[in-house]
């Protein structure tokens, strides 16, 4: 793959998205650009770039006849398809403003979207999001239309209309009205774990420059194959897994369904994936539950394989305590590492994470297996990569460096800022808050606490507002002792406790999949031995066993799975008063 020479149009080649995907399909016209699993069919549909550029036209045709003027707001609401890119291409190139809505998000907070963002048309993927539809209470008097993708049995409103009477069947040539780079491209609403939803406003020159700084940190080449399942409505899977594949001539494949990912890794063989460490985590805990049941050989034989594998990687990496493996590796990756391999379709060049924190134990299971995996960090607010760890020169620890032409300092209380043009126009009627982000010289202030090595490697060490101060006046990072938590595949979701408090408590949703008829301080006991590397104080000394698992159903996570730490305890509001009874 190294010997493969890249295809990518530049920013100064097409600076608009619609421009872009103009461009992509003139100059590869017959490769393969999407492919989607037909269910009625049940086989794998691959399209090519021309063939989407025809369905585009005909998505384009059928928007340009709604009357909307340029800069009007459009929202799509469907899992990741073909479909999503039809209307996404379709409606910039008409210079509307695309704002897209998680499939699982909570109808209150889908209304509030739409109102807020005074959407116009709405395109739904299937009969459960039109059913979530239903159940908002906003009145929506903007909202002109709503498109249903999948057949329904059910009769529509007058205000909504399914695809294929709505569709035209004639495909014009695509326009691309959008001539400004600097215009807005998207709204896209951030799933903040407090307060309402802010829509973040992004502009076409946001996001391709974003792409163009990525592609100086990693190479993607025209015959690389991309699976996507992160949400497109997640900017990372939209920059990284969508608007990038089409930059470098890229496959993309849509998966079906988490639950089918690893049916679909297997079948599609990707050589990229762009994923949060979520995934990588139920992996994780599936190998390791595996492993209980083994001999200890097999157990033995297993550890001794991450172990070398690890140490191939730091001789590669021409760091301290590697070794070349020789032909130790060459039996171990054949009798243990291929077999993982396997698992994620045995052709991973490499696999990006993103959106919240891989645990470095993680990182060093796959990499030890012979899977690169590389973390990066940013945010929605900037389009969103702000660095990223090049594949030569991966510290897994760490987030990487910067992006070329990503500035960044440290500011007070250890926090980071950075200054780019990825950082968004702001935030959608609310100076406010744009104000509060993005200081008069530019730099817009994550949030999060880091620190930054001699050769410019980001390690984030905490968030702001993320720190709990027991009674004590000690301080805890509680993100990181729940990640440390979950590496047990025993505990399914953990929220540490203890602001103002004497000591810290836990709530913990064990894995359904696991029979479990442990006592409360033999749950304790493998709590504390998840969390004996840290410091003594960041003991927790009480647990809360919960029944119901925390969902964006029922208001306790956020649609990027990051839990609501106040929802949640409010909710378990009493629980957590009897863990502190008597103190």
């Amino acid at each position: 793959m190294h010997n493969k020479t890249p295809d990518t149009i530049s920013l100064e080649q097409a600076d608009t998205i619609p421009a872009l995907f103009r461009e992509r399909v003139a100059k590869t016209p017959d490769k393969v650009a999407y492919i989607q699993h037909n269910p009625a069919t049940k086989q794998w549909e691959e399209m090519t770039w021309s063939e989407a550029a025809e369905q585009v036209g005909r998505w384009q045709s059928s928007l340009s006849k709604e009357g909307l003027e340029p800069g009007e707001r459009v929202a799509l609401m469907l899992r990741n398809c073909r479909e999503w890119v039809f209307f996404d291409i379709a409606a910039q190139g008409l210079g509307l403003v695309t704002v897209p809505i998680y499939t699982n998000d909570r109808a209150e907070n889908i209304g509030y979207i739409l109102k807020d963002a005074n959407a116009r048309i709405l395109l739904v993927g299937d009969h459960e999001q039109w059913t979530t539809i239903q159940q908002i209470s906003h009145p929506l008097p903007e909202l002109k239309k709503i498109v249903v993708l999948d057949q329904l049995e059910e009769a529509l409103p007058d205000h909504a209309v399914q695809v294929a009477t709505w569709l035209s069947d004639q495909s014009a040539d695509i326009a691309v009205n959008t001539t400004d780079t600097h215009a807005m491209a998207s709204i896209v609403y951030t799933s903040g774990t407090t307060g309402l939803s802010k829509g973040v406003m992004l502009s076409h020159r946001n996001m391709l420059w974003n792409i163009e700084a990525g592609l100086g940190t990693i190479d993607v080449y025209p015959e690389d194959q991309f699976l996507s399942f992160l949400p497109l409505s997640h900017t990372l899977e939209r920059t990284a897994g969508y608007y990038l594949a089409m930059s470098t001539g890229a496959c993309v494949a849509y998966a079906r369904s988490i639950p089918l990912l690893g049916e679909d890794l297997v079948t599609i063989k990707p050589t990229i994936i762009v994923s949060v460490p979520r995934i990588f985590e139920r992996v994780y805990a599936k190998i390791q539950k595996k492993l209980e049941g083994e001999s200890s050989f097999k157990k033995k034989l297993f550890n001794k394989t991450v172990d070398v594998g690890w140490k191939c990687f730091l001789h590669q990496q021409k760091r301290p305590g590697g070794a070349s493996g020789g032909l130790l590796w060459s039996i171990l990756e054949h009798l243990v590492a291929k077999k993982v391999q396997a698992k994620l379709g045995g052709k991973l060049r490499f696999a990006v994470s993103g959106g919240a924190a891989l645990s470095p134990d993680i990182a060093r299971f796959f990499i030890g297996l012979g899977i690169p995996i590389v973390q990066g960090y940013g945010l929605t607010e900037t389009s969103p990569v702000i660095a990223c760890n090049p594949i030569d020169d991966n510290i897994p620890a760490s987030v990487g460096p910067p992006l070329s032409g990503v500035e960044i300092m440290v500011g007070e209380n250890d926090e980071l800022l950075s200054r780019s043009p990825s950082v968004m126009l702001g935030y959608w009627k609310n100076q406010s808050a744009t104000d509060d982000i993005i200081d008069s010289d530019g730099w817009l202030h994550t949030g999060d606490k880091v620190r930054v090595d001699a050769n410019n490697h980001i390690y984030i060490t905490g968030r702001l507002k993320e720190i709990i101060v027991l009674s004590t006046g000690e301080k805890v990072p509680p993100a990181d002792m729940e990640s440390a938590i979950q590496l047990d595949p025993l505990f399914e979701q953990t929220l540490v406790l203890g602001e103002g408090k004497p000591y810290l408590v836990a709530l913990i949703v064990l894995d359904p999949e696991q029979e479990t008829h442990l006592t409360n301080e033999q749950i304790l006991a493998k709590v504390s031995q998840q969390l004996r590397s840290f410091p003594g104080y960041a003991t927790v000394r009480r647990v809360t066993i919960i029944d119901e698992a925390w969902t964006v159903e029922n208001s306790l996570f956020t649609p990027t799975l990051k839990p609501r730490r106040t929802k949640i305890m409010e909710c378990y509001e009493a629980e957590i008063k009897a863990m502190y009874a008597g103190h």
